[in-house]
């Protein structure tokens, strides 16, 4: 019976799986949630499952008035559960409920008490780091995520959330205080991991609670002047004492960024980096930042001094890094489709169509990346002259934007052009009409409408 069971789940993913890469959303999350009714335990299987949902939310998704209300009545039933011990039941609602709206931060906790309930922290997690991968930059969601994170006591990801949300409400002191709260922790746990089992390692982190209280005081919205210089120093003297705590490093790094000494950020963070020993994915793109940041300071400053030469040879400079750091981190971490997309951009803007389209088409499998990149797939086939495959792609994002954002005036506004281009004024002039409804001003719009308005009455003439 149990083999039967797992064949059958193993069927239900493979098939799932080839609907979600057919971008059939809901026949995919039909297989899938038929393959974690049959072997819930799982994990993988539910990571692609909660990947379904949030495609298909992005695609299809609505959150009126009485979706929420629906999702309230779905919640109380699900804690109704959980009350009752009944874990595995609470956890199957809850997937029923994500089908629905899988970012909602409510319906989130919802499936992390669940899954909690049912004793499988690791399966809540997945619900926490998918809607935080595609949604970091949701104030509510986030503090949830932070939360969750410090619950279960995993300070670097609350510091990191933190540090983001810090990011999204830089003048919020509450978040401030819990943004230091959880880097002392970290560096404290960081020093735990450093001592245990080692002969007076005890006595060592006892000694290292004194400066874990004061740890990261530059994490306040900016440190200018004295204290900065001394922040600066005392930072240096940690790093001496513990060479490899990256939260240090980490910390001098943002001191020297906050005070646009970006040469000395730089520095600090090449040598943080050749401290792991390993490959350390936030320092290297801390780097790649910072870098940029230093050469629009150059950039900057030559422009005031007037020398406009060597300010376009920094430009050129700093394009050329962006690119090359870019193209340098992809084949370090080449399973991350943020990086993918960010170099596919690169190419279509130096005009290497054909490269762009391989690392955009990958990108598209990002639920975060999706919609962008699928505009850009749509300028790189219209630079092919390959309309038909341009028309298809900016279809599907305009299907899959609710509201005319700037995206899909974007998107819109191209699907005009290619209606026009082929002669189908009517169509063109409504692709243009949508969006001058919400935008007079975008582009060159008030110009092409008049003048398909004005070919229109001729034909008609």
């Amino acid at each position: 019976m149990a083999v039967d069971l797992a064949q059958k789940a193993q069927n239900f993913t493979n098939r799932g799986r080839q609907a979600l890469e057919q971008r059939r959303y809901d026949a995919a999350m039909d297989m899938l949630m038929e393959a974690v009714a049959a072997a819930p335990d799982v994990l993988e299987t539910r990571k692609l499952l909660r990947t379904a949902q949030i495609m298909n939310f992005r695609a299809n998704g609505k959150a009126g008035f009485g979706a929420k209300l629906g999702y309230m009545m779905a919640r109380q039933k699900i804690m109704g559960l959980v009350k009752k011990g009944q874990g595995a039941e609470a956890m199957a609602e809850a997937e029923k409920l994500l089908c629905q709206n899988p970012l909602d931060a409510d319906n989130i906790e919802a499936a992390v008490k669940a899954a909690e309930a049912a004793g499988k922290p690791d399966h809540a997690a997945i619900s926490v780091e998918a809607a935080y991968e595609c949604s970091n930059k949701d104030p509510a969601l986030l503090e949830r995520v932070a939360t969750y994170y410090q619950i279960a006591k995993n300070w670097a990801k609350a510091r990191d959330a933190y540090q983001k949300l810090a990011e999204l409400k830089p003048g919020d002191q509450r978040i401030m205080q819990l943004l230091k709260n959880t880097e002392a922790q970290a560096t404290m746990n960081a020093g735990w991991e450093q001592t245990a089992g080692k002969k007076g390692g005890f006595q060592a982190l006892i000694a290292n609670k004194e400066q874990a209280k004061k740890l990261d005081q530059a994490n306040k919205a900016v440190i200018t002047g004295d204290d900065a210089e001394q922040m600066i120093q005392e930072k240096i003297a940690q790093i001496a004492q513990e060479p490899k705590n990256m939260n240090y490093r980490r910390a001098l790094a943002r001191l020297y960024i906050q005070n646009k000494r970006y040469a000395e950020a730089i520095e600090c963070l090449q040598t943080a980096i050749e401290a792991a020993g390993v490959m350390d994915p936030e320092l290297e793109r801390m780097l790649s930042q910072t870098t940029v940041q230093y050469y629009d300071q150059q950039i900057d400053q030559l422009t005031q001094a007037g020398q406009e030469e060597e300010a376009a040879e920094m430009k050129q400079a700093r394009d050329q890094f962006v690119f090359d750091d870019l193209a340098t981190r992809v084949s370090h971490y080449p399973n991350d489709l943020h990086l993918r997309y960010e170099l596919g951009v690169q190419y279509y803007t130096y005009g290497y169509y054909d490269e762009a389209l391989e690392h955009l088409q990958l990108a598209q499998k990002s639920p975060k990346d999706r919609l962008w990149a699928l505009y850009y797939l749509a300028m790189c086939f219209l630079a092919k002259e390959q309309t038909d495959m341009a028309v298809m792609q900016l279809e599907t994002a305009r299907d899959a934007i609710p509201t005319m954002d700037e995206l899909k005036k974007k998107v819109v506004y191209q699907l005009g052009l290619c209606a026009e281009t082929a002669g189908d004024l009517e169509k063109a002039y409504q692709y243009y009409k949508d969006v001058y409804s919400t935008d007079v001003g975008f582009a060159d719009l008030g110009e092409r409408m008049m003048a398909v308005s004005q070919a229109l009455k001729a034909k008609q003439g």
